[in-house]
């Protein structure tokens, strides 16, 4: 598949990613990316943002691409069995939260934990750092085999975004454009 032929949704985590950020980046580089905007950003509703994912999976006329980063991850697996349809081919699932970082987020709702742990329902890849603020290596180790997901070891590359030197992330965009020509 190439992006050209998929609705790309960016699914970003708490506060939105920023310009700098590589979601940002690619969406506006990618003519088919789109942002999943959601109601509030600083202070998050699981059911708000799975809901909003699953609307934006159910308005787009191709065959969809979720592209998560940090909170955007477990809201797009909450998310995942509200979707109704096969529309989405597939996740591209970069830096989650661990569980017990996000319980210790305030305004963040704790229905976010636990996350769920049925294998997605499409394939997926999942990107870890071994030394990310928010996340534990091993927990997202443990996610990506319980979601059925491709796990790609980062190295030591902090949280994944613009603060940890991650703008454009040409890594990562040539790790995407390899996901989906396997799709």
């Amino acid at each position: 598949m190439r992006a050209a032929d998929a609705d790309l949704l960016f699914v970003p985590g708490l506060g939105n990613s920023g310009p700098d950020h590589w979601q940002t980046r690619w969406q506006a580089r990618l003519s088919t990316g789109r942002r999943v905007e959601q109601r509030d950003w600083e202070r998050p509703l699981v059911s708000d943002w799975a809901r909003a994912i699953a609307d934006a999976v159910k308005a787009s006329t191709r065959p969809v691409i979720l592209i998560g980063h940090s909170l955007g991850v477990p809201a797009i697996a909450h998310a995942a069995a509200g979707f109704g349809s096969d529309k989405v081919r597939g996740a591209f699932l970069v830096a989650p939260p661990s569980e017990v970082n996000l319980s210790a987020v305030e305004g963040v709702d704790p229905a976010f934990a636990p996350f769920p742990r049925a294998p997605l329902p499409f394939p997926s890849l999942l990107i870890a750092s071994r030394n990310d603020l928010f996340a534990d290596y091993a927990a997202s180790e443990e996610l990506s085999y319980d979601w059925g997901s491709q796990f790609i070891d980062a190295g030591e590359v902090g949280h994944i975004n613009a603060e940890s030197g991650h703008g454009p992330w040409p890594e990562g965009l040539m790790r995407l454009a390899t996901f989906l020509a396997k799709l």
